[in-house]
C-alpha cells in the first residue's frame, strides 16, 4: 500500500484499538480490491435494514470523489473531445470525476419487489450477483449477525462466479464466516453497536481505495 494509505490505516487502529486484530485483513482487502479494479473488475454490495443503508453509503463513496480529486482518464477525455462541441466538452470534462465501479444490490426497487413476490426474497441478491458478477469481481456482504439468508446466498452465488467475498459482521461471523474470503467481524454483538463499527471500517476501505487508485 502507498504511504498515505498506511497512515490512514494507522489512524483507524489508533482511533478504534478494538479493531487492531483486523489490520492484516484490511491490508488484504485493499490489495485484492485494487487488483480487481485495475483488471476492470467491480464491487457489488448488499445488506438489510441499516446494512442496506450502509450498502448505498459505500457505493456513494466509491462512484464519486470521497476525499481527494479524481481525474478522469485521458483516453476518455480524448474520446469525449471528439464526440462533443467545445462547450460540451469543457462542461462535461470539468464536471466528471474518476470512479470506482460499484453497484448497490439493495437499490433495484422494481426488481426486489417483483422477485421477492414472485420467486423468493431470500434470493434477491443472489440473482443479481448471478446477473452482474464476473470472475474476480468483489462482493461486500453486510450482516450484523452474519446469518441474513439473502446475504448468505449472495455470498454463495459470488463464490460460484469466482468472485472475492468480503463480509462485515458481528463478532461471531455467523454463516458468512464459512463462505467469506475475508471476514471483518467486529468484536460486538448488539446490532446498533456492530453497525457503528462497520462505518469506520468501510470508510477506511473507500478512502484507501481512492488513494491507491487516484492518489499521487
Amino acid at each position: 500500500m502507498k504511504n498515505k494509505t498506511e497512515r490512514i490505516l494507522n489512524e483507524l487502529i489508533e482511533k478504534y484499538p478494538k479493531l487492531d486484530y483486523l489490520e492484516e485483513r484490511l491490508r488484504e482487502i485493499i490489495e485484492k480490491t485494487v487488483k480487481s479494479i485495475r483488471s476492470n473488475g467491480k464491487i457489488l454490495v448488499c445488506g438489510n435494514g441499516g446494512s442496506a443503508s450502509d450498502s448505498e453509503h459505500i457505493v456513494g463513496e466509491l462512484l464519486k470523489k470521497f476525499y481527494i480529486d479524481r481525474p478522469i482518464e485521458d483516453d476518455f477525455k480524448n474520446n469525449l473531445r471528439k464526440n462533443c462541441t467545445k462547450d460540451e466538452y469543457e462542461y462535461m470534462s470539468s464536471n466528471m470525476e474518476g470512479s470506482i465501479p460499484a453497484i448497490s444490490l439493495v437499490s433495484q426497487t422494481t426488481f426486489l419487489t417483483a422477485y421477492g413476490n414472485d420467486v423468493n426474497f431470500d434470493m434477491i441478491y443472489a440473482q443479481q450477483v448471478y446477473a452482474y458478477g464476473n470472475e474476480n469481481d468483489i462482493l461486500i456482504a453486510l450482516s450484523t449477525s452474519g446469518n441474513s439468508s439473502n446475504v448468505y446466498y449472495a455470498a454463495k452465488a459470488a463464490k460460484s462466479k469466482g468472485m472475492i467475498v468480503i463480509s462485515l459482521t458481528g463478532e461471531d461471523g455467523g454463516k458468512l464466516k464459512s463462505t467469506s474470503d475475508i471476514l471483518l467481524n467486529v468484536p460486538l454483538d448488539e446490532t446498533y453497536q456492530v453497525q457503528e463499527y462497520h462505518l469506520p471500517l468501510y470508510h477506511f476501505i473507500c478512502r484507501a481505495l481512492e488513494y491507491e487508485i487516484f492518489g499521487g
